[in-house]
This record gives structure tokens, sequence and C-alpha cells, in this order.
């Protein structure tokens, strides 16, 4: 058969295979990104995948390449190479049997060879199994695959040799199970998250692979009669086994995990005095007050104290909020965000509202955003009685714009890294206000390996009232928003003939560039055929 033939059959071939997969085990064989990372539990067949692509890359006649295989351990290499070779059978590869050589791995301190293993296809190509950190391996090209990447000895410096190999087309799989919050591989995992690197995260747990079918794959090789009952026992063992640490090695959550996610320096070398926090408190009883009493008060408070600081946007850049829901004890804190022209993201001002009836946060909330220049998305915080005032917004403005977010261990995982990477990198300006924001902002920790405020966790502000992170969270939905694709919707009102007449508007009057119409809209918003979720008749 010629190599193209061959090539041809090994693709029909694989078409079968990767639909018998699991889930995950597909959705990794059909990511063709250069760098992936796949932070898993053990024992869910990620490196057996892992021999499947190998197997297709090395034996492709057309854009085949080498494959180098690097484990920390001697059995590894040598298991990996046996799973290559069931591949190969199964997909009728022409192959050399498995050899075992030296592999030079040589420095200017002297000559040093390890063990290693390979296969040689008859398309040219070869996998060849490693341990050790082989310096050659920068002069080589192909597809490197570093499996439990977290227990290699030097890492970073396997990642800067394995990475060379991109120049020219290669690939890079990073795969492990975690080994510290604090190893090199999770940091990794982090700065994927935060958007650091650009590369692809996977992540799948045990538990994820048993939904995906995992028990049931193995009772069919075993020949062992499948059942729910027999799945949670069979777990509840697995689980017995890894324990006390299952949830690291199963649930894919780093150990030694708790500490203060961001440092006060780190905190206090992104603030700015020019940004204020603007306070509202409403006195007992303020609730039991006639609706046009509210209205009125919260309207004075809002003209004579924030409307001095959104006079002061920047009328260029897109705007975005974050909000942080409380209507008791705690604070419930709005944070708008500006996004630069350098992209940088600057919190203008925070308002801190304290015992505020929800309608008078609602009031509050609607004053604002109808005039942060360029609005386009905001999150609120959806829990509990928050979820009243984000259904409000969404009514308001769209559910395309305004996000009830209800945040879980999940959605923190995903966004506060990339909080922490911007407070890192000086991309991010918030109010120096000392002590709550910083102490707000140090309230997060790392819980089951995810940076989190702890709901039990409070300080007392400057006033001596309680708080509970409460600028934390804001801000970490504020810049959410910020990196959320969502369309802009804009409007400015034609002016009519005798407005332009008497002068008392003009074109370029604040008025017309406010968000939905300025004066005239808000004016004639409550005319019949006007939209204001869209912000156009």
């Amino acid at each position: 058969m010629t190599p193209a033939a061959t090539q041809t059959a090994v693709t029909t071939e694989a078409t079968g295979v990767l639909a018998v997969l699991l889930p995950y085990q597909q959705e990794l064989l059909a990511c063709k990104e250069p760098v992936v990372v796949f932070e898993k539990s053990r024992r869910i067949g990620i490196s057996w995948a892992a021999a499947c692509e190998a197997v297709l890359v090395s034996s492709a006649a057309v854009d085949g390449m080498d494959t180098f295989y690097i484990g920390f351990e001697k059995e590894m290499t040598r298991g990996f190479i046996d799973d290559c070779a069931f591949w190969a059978g199964h997909f009728k590869v022409a192959a050399a049997d498995v050899d075992e050589f030296l592999w030079d791995d040589s420095d200017k301190d002297g000559e040093r060879s390890i063990q290693a293993f390979r296969i040689k296809f008859a398309s040219g190509h070869t996998i060849v199994a490693l341990t050790s950190r082989p310096r050659n391996l920068r002069s080589k090209q192909g597809f490197v695959i570093l499996d439990e990447a977290a227990f290699m000895d030097d890492l970073p410096g396997m990642l800067k040799a394995a990475f060379a190999l991109l120049i020219w087309g290669g690939r890079v799989w990073i795969i492990s199970t975690h080994d510290g919050v604090d190893n090199a591989f999770n940091q990794l995992v982090e700065d994927c998250r935060a958007l650091k690197k650009p590369f692809r995260l996977f992540r799948t747990t045990f538990k994820e692979a048993l939904a995906q079918g995992l028990y049931k794959r193995i009772c069919e090789k075993t020949g062992k009669t499948w059942s729910p009952e027999a799945e949670a026992e069979w777990e509840a063992g697995i689980r017995k086994i890894y324990a006390p640490n299952d949830a690291e090695e199963l649930d894919v959550i780093p150990a030694q995990g708790s500490g203060v996610f961001m440092t006060r320096n780190l905190i206090e070398s992104c603030a700015t005095a020019k940004a204020p926090v603007l306070r509202l408190k409403c006195p007992p009883g303020f609730d039991l007050l006639p609706k046009s009493q509210r209205r009125s008060y919260i309207d004075a408070w809002l003209e004579q104290v924030v409307a001095p600081e959104v006079g002061k946007l920047n009328k260029r850049l897109r705007h975005v909020y974050g909000h942080d829901f409380a209507r008791s004890g705690d604070i419930s804190a709005f944070v708008p965000m500006a996004i630069e022209a350098n992209l940088d993201r600057t919190v203008p001002f925070v308002v801190e509202m304290r015992n505020v009836p929800h309608e008078q946060q609602k009031q509050v909330c609607i004053w604002i955003v109808d005039r942060l220049p360029r609005f386009s998305a905001g999150k609120n915080d959806a829990n509990g009685n928050g979820n009243y005032l984000g259904e409000a917004m969404q009514q308001e403005y769209g559910e395309a714009r305004i996000e009830k977010v209800m945040p879980t261990q999940g959605w923190y995982r995903e966004n506060m890294p990339p909080v922490k990477a911007a407070f890192e990198d000086k991309t991010i300006a918030i109010p120096a206000d000392e002590p709550d924001l910083v102490d707000d902002l140090r309230q997060i920790i790392m819980i089951k390996g995810v940076p989190m405020v702890p709901s039990d966790a409070h300080t007392e502000g400057a006033d001596g009232e309680p708080r509970h992170g409460d600028f934390a969270v804001g801000l970490c939905l504020a810049h959410a928003a910020s990196r959320a694709e969502v369309p802009e919707i804009d409007y400015r009102a034609v002016p009519r003939a005798n407005a332009l007449d008497n002068g008392r508007y003009r074109d370029d009057d604040d008025d017309f560039s406010r968000r939905h119409g300025g004066a005239f809209a808000r004016r004639d918003e409550g005319r019949a055929g006007f939209n204001k979720s869209k912000g156009a008749w």
C-alpha cells in the first residue's frame, strides 16, 4: 500500500475510533491548537488518548511529524509506547516493533545517555518516549507530549525547550494532575485562565469523566455489568484509595490551597487618589417613607454627589459596570469601569450603598448607567435578592448587555485570575481608599484551589461597619463585563428646529452624547414608541 493510501485508510479508521472515545477524549483529539494544557483527574484515559493522537500524527505521510513523549519515570514511557503500539495495530499502519535505545542527553559538563523507547513508521516519522529533561530536544522538530508535567523537576526549563518546536509548526501538549497550588504547572494553568498565555485549556474531573461514561467503558473492557449502584460503589472505593488527597488527585483542586490571593503591595500599586468612593447610607425607617419622598432624597444625593463625578467621564471611552448586591448588613457595591484607549481598565469612582431599599438601589443604578458614556455591558450579582435588581436592569437595558451572575466556584475560577493578572500587569486602576477597598481585595483567598471571598469572612470598615469583600466581588464582575462580547448600542437625538434657534442645544452639547439621547431622550422616553432598552425609537 502506498503512503498516500495508508494515510487515507488511517484517516477513515480514525473517524470511527474517535466516535467511540469518551466525549472529553474526543474533544482533546479534535483540538489542533499549537499548545494545549490539560488539568485532569487520575486514571481517566488522557494519556491513552494522547497515544492515539501520537500515532495519527506520526504515521501520516502528509503533514506528519515526529512525536516526543516526556514522562518523569521509565514505567510511564514504556506504558505510553505500548499504548502507541496498540493504536498502530488498530489503525493497521506499517510500523516497526518497539525498540529500546540510548538517547544522548549530553551537555557541556560531559556526556550522559538515558534509556528511551521508539516506534518507527513507514511515513519516516517516529514516536520516541523519554524520561528526564533532554536538553537536545531544542534541536528537534515535532509533536511534544509532556505527561504529568507537575511532577517534572524543571517544568519551566522543559517548556522553554518544547516551545522552540512551535516555530516551525510543532505542537505541544502539557498534561497533568495537580501537585500543589504553588507548583509551576498550576501557575501555568492560572496564567491560561488569566489570558496571560494564549493556550487552549482543558479540565476534566473524576466525576465529570464518570458522567461521560468512564465506568461504563471500564465495565465493557472488563466484562462487568454496569449499574448506577455499582458505579457509585466503585467511585467510593477509588476515593478511599486516594483519601485524604482525593480533592487534588480526583477533583482537580490543587492542595495547599489557602492564603491571600493578592498582596497588599500589589493592590496598592494600582490605586489612584483621583478616584473617590461615594457612600450612601439611608437612616433606619427610610424604606417606610412615602415613595415620592424616597425618590426625591435619592435624586438630590445623585445630583449633588454623583453628578460631578459622572461629568468627568471621558465620553470617547466605553464603560461597563459590576454590582455586588446587598440590602442590609453588607455593602452594596456598584463599580463602573472605563476601558481606556490602550485597553487598561480604570475605575473612575465607586458607589457604596448601605441600608438602601431595593427600589432606590434600582433608581441609583439606572441613573448612573443612563449617563455612562458608550455603555456596553453590566454584570449583576443575582444571588438572593440581587436577582430582582439584575432582572430590573435587564428589563431596562436588554438581556444582551446585562447578565445576571450567580457566582459559583467555577465562575470565580474563570474570572478571578484575569483580575489578578490586571494588577500584576498594572493594567487596572482603582480608588485609593484605605483601608476599605484594599481590605476587601485582601479578603480573596484560595479555597480548594479557587480564588474567592469566603462566605463567613468579614472585616470592619473605616466607619466601624462590617464589610464582606464587597468591592472585590463588584470589581471582578466589572472586569468580567469589560471582557464580554456584546454589541454597543448608542443614540443621539436630532435637535428640533426651535431648540437650535434659541441656541440651547448644540450638536456637541453634553446632553446629546449621554446615553439614550441625553436630555431629549429622557424627556421623551415616556412617549409611545421609545424603546429605552435599545436606546432608540
